[in-house]
C-alpha cells in the first residue's frame, strides 16, 4: 500500500521510499525515512495535495509523490 492510499485519520509506518534521483533524495532529506510513523492528517478539497504528520512536524506533499511511499498500516503494524 502507498501512503496516497492511506485514509485521512490513519497511520502507519514507512517501509520503502521509491523514486530516482533528486525526487528521493528530496523526499529523504524531509524525514520520510523507512521505519518512520505518518499519520495523514487531511488532504486538499481538489484532492492534492495531502498534509501528513510525521517526527512531530506536519508536512504537505503531492500525491504523485505520496504514490511513491510504500507503507504498512497501522492495523498490520502494531
Amino acid at each position: 500500500m502507498t501512503l496516497k492510499n492511506l485514509p485521512v485519520g490513519k497511520s502507519g509506518i514507512i517501509t520503502a521510499v521509491g523514486g530516482e534521483g533528486l525526487l528521493r533524495c528530496r523526499l529523504l532529506d524531509m524525514g520520510l525515512i523507512p521505519h518512520t510513523f505518518v499519520t495523514v492528517q487531511k488532504i486538499a478539497p481538489m484532492g492534492d495535495p495531502m498534509e501528513i504528520r510525521l517526527r512531530g512536524y506536519e508536512l504537505t506533499i503531492r500525491m504523485e509523490d505520496a504514490d511513491k511511499i510504500e507503507i504498512q498500516p497501522e492495523v498490520d503494524a502494531r
